[in-house]
């Protein structure tokens, strides 16, 4: 696929308005929503507790989420979208009615402890060639005086979440560590992805969260700052409908599946003990049923473009090269991408034809390594976002994908 391996250290950088060295565990994570079926807030929420999380970064403000965390006591980051910061730096009300909506209006005894506004996510992106440059800080303006006009100035900071590209120097005249921040920093996304890349997969993950754990919460701290770090693990659960742009793995991130099982075990106190994480409780799947290619199909020429297709509006970024489905023939390709599409589509019995190609079985085709999931019953899920089939059928990458798939 050619993807660097660079893009793994997935680290984002916050330059923060107030200092933020504080004791206990500094160790937060990321949770994201960019999938077709998700589990209920408040399942996730009570997993947080189980785990011991008590910081949590997430990349936009729903309701939904909002109202599971009341109560909980876990420190929250929330998120301004990126399409909203033209927004929010040209229209100072517009700033004040998302403080009012999103903010104060859980700010209630027993509501949400809210510590940080971060305003878009990685906006200054190099890959954004500018797009939000102009929006960025005149909506950090706005939101932090509307935080301020509402008496929440001292307690909640709005922020900036920076990729790591900020330190980069023009090839022209590199200048190495040049760039300068701020003391006060937090390291608002590093992990390792599970799949979707040769080097992404289980135990690699293990092995770098696990080692970062055990640095961060040792208080060592790096050569030229001891002490703690805070960092916000990346990422929860994992999210199938997130753009592939930057690699396959991108929908890999979680330290869980996407129906909250854990992937392999981390000890969160960072003493490296054969720890296991705590999966989400009373999760309901859909029927135990598969879609696989009809053994009676011979060589056909509409395969291909069904396969095409099912990946298209699905998740196929496990049979990539040195994914962990790549071991499947190409039959096996066919039944993994029907079954993906098939389960996206809520176990729709019109979502399992292709046109004769396929058919539904309740014998699990899944082989050694190689997983074909069962969604989560769409009655138990919610939907947070609005267009994320759409999201999946524009992702990039797909045509290489797909070439590795038919092995041509």
């Amino acid at each position: 696929m050619g993807i660097s391996t660079s893009n793994f250290h997935y680290a984002l950088f916050l330059a923060m308005a107030a200092a933020l060295f504080s004791g206990g565990l500094s160790v937060g994570v990321n949770w994201g929503t960019m999938a077709t079926h998700q589990l209920p807030p408040e399942k996730v929420v009570q997993m947080l507790k189980n785990n011991g999380f008590n910081k949590l970064k997430l990349f936009e403000a729903h309701y939904k989420i909002l109202e599971a965390l009341a109560g909980s006591g876990i420190e929250v980051m929330l998120a301004i979208p990126n399409y909203m910061l033209a927004e929010m730096s040209e229209d100072p009300d517009a700033a004040a009615t998302w403080v009012d909506v999103n903010v104060t209006s859980y700010l209630y005894s027993g509501g949400v402890n809210i510590k940080y506004v971060a305003v878009g996510n990685e906006p200054l992106l190099q890959a954004y060639n500018g797009t939000y440059v102009k929006h960025t800080l005149p909506a950090l303006r706005n939101i932090q005086e509307a935080l301020n006009r509402a008496g929440l100035g001292d307690q909640i900071k709005a922020t900036i979440p920076f990729n790591a590209d900020v330190y980069y120097s023009p090839d022209s005249d590199p200048v190495p560590s040049a760039g300068d921040f701020r003391p006060e920093i937090i390291v608002g996304e590093v992990g390792w992805p599970t799949d979707g890349n040769k080097f992404a997969n289980v135990e690699n993950a293990k092995r770098f969260n696990q080692g970062l754990l055990q640095h961060v919460l040792s208080g060592k701290g790096t050569p030229l700052r001891s002490g703690q770090i805070n960092i916000y693990l990346f990422s929860l659960i994992d999210e199938n409908a997130k753009s592939v742009a930057p690699g396959n793995f991108e929908r890999h991130w979680g330290i869980f599946e996407f129906d909250g099982k854990p992937k392999y075990e981390l000890d969160l106190s960072g003493m490296t003990e054969e720890k296991g994480l705590i999966p989400v409780e009373g999760v309901r799947y859909m029927a135990k049923r598969w879609c696989v290619l009809n053994p009676d199909v011979e060589d056909s020429e509409e395969l291909p473009e069904s396969i095409d297709y099912a990946c298209s509006l699905s998740d196929c970024t496990a049979l990539g090269y040195g994914c962990s489905c790549n071991h499947l023939s190409v039959l096996g390709n066919a039944s993994y991408a029907f079954n993906m599409y098939y389960q996206v589509k809520s176990q729709k019995k019109w979502a399992c034809d292709f046109n004769g190609l396929a058919m539904i079985t309740d014998q699990d085709p899944s082989d050694g390594t190689c997983e074909f999931p069962i969604m989560i019953d769409y009655g138990s899920s919610v939907i947070l976002h609005k267009g994320l089939l759409e999201i999946l059928g524009a992702t990039v990458g797909l045509c290489s994908l797909l070439l590795l798939i038919l092995k041509l």
